[in-house]
């Protein structure tokens, strides 16, 4: 792949997607085929979330695609965010239907609107449930698994007594996504409150972990919004209280999707293709027979051997044993992202040994075949907590704080487009006005991702105004 990731990122992450054999494009627009490979992925991200969910006691449900116009005429701000990207079902047959249904871009309205019927008394509350379903956006310009017209996803959808239960909610949701991108991805994450004109339509405040990938732009990882009584109000989600009186709900939602997917493909691929975290990786070790192997079956017997023991240890493992060349095998197994493959041979067999192969590391190693199984083990968990910190470092070298005026931001993003590097992270002081915000989009295509919860610096003056700062900002240009 040359130096395709560093003079044409878009290319490259197509280039490696294909290669890796995750998905296939569909006759449908803007929309994706998930082949067996990429649907493990999202499947394994299903699992971690799911054991997050069984702690709190959120259980799953399932609700209907087709959503009621009128559902999103009783939140008129969130009809508003949503209508330039709604496709509508207008008629069956020929038939036109008396009211159109949308396809669920996402389902606060239908959770809302059986709220109303569920909770009736304190003694509901909260009132938790978690769907893992697919939604539609229909998007101008996509990109296969990080901006799709169809896409799949998690949605939690929570009801509470009081606000602070509320907000307690929102803010421990996005602590679990934190934890799910950072320890099982290996993505960094930049916690924080979105500006209000970033904030999703209807909620009183969202929260998001922004992620920054290797061409510098980011990716909003996660989200999770405090709703207030917005959608309370608008669907009449009440309940009887202690003192029996009527009161309103606060409600919550959060989510993550399939971008999960493209933002791990951006963060750790490289010029060869896929590398795949180990925690995630649907093969984790591939055993190859190299040289005459064929001609010697107990290569196989020790290889099949390791197999089962790996297997015993919960080590997701196959041995590719077809007849294609072992330097075929090395890079199609390389561009599938497999965190480790192990080579045996005659040679290794005299000698009582493998040779192992990370794929984030250049070198191979000789290994002794007694107790290698511990060390195969001991390989892929360095090798995750290695991604990370590599992603961590890559972050920290694009991170940038003394650009204080808006001159200084376009000088800044017209010296790295010179030297091909990424303009990456900017730190910047923001006086809270959507003016400023608006002017900074438009004039360099940088937005807001988010106002941090612990900022590495505090910034005084406005990048745009030069008035006295109000928040300090993370912008960045995104997907």
């Amino acid at each position: 792949m040359s130096d395709l990731q560093k003079t044409d990122f878009s290319k490259w992450y197509i280039q490696t997607i294909q290669n890796a054999d995750l998905m296939s494009y569909s006759p449908v627009r803007g929309c994706i085929i998930f082949k067996p490979d990429g649907y493990e992925l999202w499947e394994r991200i299903q699992q971690r979330f799911n054991d997050y969910l069984k702690t709190q006691k959120i259980r799953n449900a399932y609700f209907p695609m087709l959503i009621p116009k009128h559902f999103f005429e009783k939140e008129e701000e969130h009809i508003e965010g949503f209508a330039p990207e709604l496709p509508w079902v207008t008629e069956v047959g020929n038939e036109k239907l008396e009211e159109p249904y949308a396809l669920r871009p996402t389902s606060e309205t239908m959770i809302g609107n059986a709220f109303s019927d569920w909770i009736q008394s304190y003694r509901d509350l909260p009132y938790e449930i978690n769907q893992w379903a697919n939604v539609f956006r229909w998007e101008k310009k996509t990109l296969p698994f990080m901006r799709t017209s169809e896409f799949l996803w998690q949605e939690g959808h929570t009801a509470h007594i009081s606000e602070e239960d509320a907000r307690k909610r929102t803010l421990s949701v996005l602590d679990a996504y934190t934890d799910l991108i950072e320890n099982f991805l290996d993505i960094p994450v930049y916690k924080g409150q979105k500006t209000p004109s970033e904030r999703f339509a209807g909620a009183v405040d969202t929260y998001s972990a922004e992620s920054m990938m290797r061409d510098g732009k980011a990716v909003q990882a996660g989200t999770s919004h405090y709703l207030g009584n917005n959608f309370a109000k608008s669907f009449d989600i009440k309940y009887l209280d202690k003192d029996n009186q009527m009161k309103y709900v606060f409600t919550t939602s959060w989510g993550i999707s399939t971008r999960l997917i493209g933002a791990m493909i951006m963060e750790h691929g490289d010029e060869n293709g896929l590398v795949l975290p180990p925690a995630i990786a649907p093969t984790q070790v591939v055993l190859i027979p190299v040289g005459p192997w064929q001609k010697n079956p107990e290569i196989m017997e020790k290889l099949t051997a390791l197999e089962e023991s790996l297997k015993a240890k919960d080590i997701r493992v196959q041995i590719d044993d077809t007849d294609a060349s072992p330097g075929y095998k090395f890079n199609d197994w390389e561009q599938k992202g497999v965190p480790m493959h192990v080579e045996f041979g005659p040679r290794d067999l005299k000698n009582d040994s493998a040779v192992i192969k990370m794929r984030d590391l250049d070198d191979k190693e000789s290994v002794a075949l007694d107790g290698i199984e511990d060390k195969i083990a001991n390989e892929l968990d360095i090798m995750q907590k290695r991604l990370l910190e590599s992603a961590r470092a890559r972050n920290k070298a694009n991170e940038y704080y003394d650009i204080d005026t808006l001159d200084d931001l376009k000088k800044h993003i017209e010296t790295k487009k010179e030297a091909n590097e990424t303009p990456g992270f900017v730190l910047i002081g923001w006086d809270g006005t959507e003016e400023t915000e608006a002017k900074i989009k438009e004039e360099t295509g940088f937005t807001t991702r988010n106002i941090p919860f612990n900022p590495p610096m505090e910034k005084k003056v406005d990048i745009v105004s030069g008035k006295p700062a109000k928040y300090t900002v993370w912008i960045a240009r995104a997907y």
